[in-house]
């Protein structure tokens, strides 16, 4: 089982006083959430912009980012290992509970009975990119399996994220602020 994918490089470029462009920063993505409750699962925020149109010279705001969704009229883009779901309902749902009632306050978290104890919910357009293992992207009627190099685009709907597999998953995901 791969429970330890490498952290997540971010390389920044920029342009300098003259205009020519470089490489502002390459190092490690900083800012990393965990749940205890979930071992193995990291929700790691790479870039934040906070407006539309994007500053193409804006400052690094994502370590004032919190919750799920992007900042009004702005992205995120957080890249989030899952790990294999446990077997016992029961340890899936407190795993769950946990992350909704923690980093992700701000979904729209669906705890109705028979459903996938992941629902959720967010305002927002979502491109999700499989960048390693494979995933189920569960909706309220019906499920997929998506597998590494699969894109999803999720707008706005409920869902949850599975992995039934032996391996963690990793996941990019972009959330653009959206409305109804």
């Amino acid at each position: 089982m791969n429970d330890h994918l490498p952290p997540i490089r971010r390389v920044v470029t920029g342009d300098d006083a003259k205009g020519n462009s470089r490489i502002v920063e390459d190092a490690p993505a900083g800012s990393i959430r965990n749940v205890a409750a979930r071992p193995g699962y990291r929700a790691v925020n790479v870039w934040r912009t906070d407006e539309t149109p994007a500053r193409i010279a804006g400052r690094d705001t994502v370590p004032h980012h919190q919750g799920i969704s992007p900042p009004r009229n702005g992205t995120i883009l957080r890249i989030i290992d899952f790990p294999p779901e446990p077997k016992d309902p029961g340890k899936l749902r407190e795993m769950l509970d946990a992350t909704f009632g923690g980093i992700f306050k701000d979904a729209a978290h669906d705890r109705r009975p028979g459903k996938h104890p992941g629902m959720h919910r967010t305002e927002s357009v979502d491109y999700a990119i499989v960048l390693e293992g494979e995933i189920w992207a569960v909706m309220d009627e019906g499920e997929t399996l998506l597998r590494a190099g699969d894109v999803l685009i999720q707008r706005g709907t409920n869902h949850s994220w599975a992995n039934r597999s032996s391996a963690t998953a990793r996941i990019a995901f972009v959330l653009i602020d959206g409305a109804r």
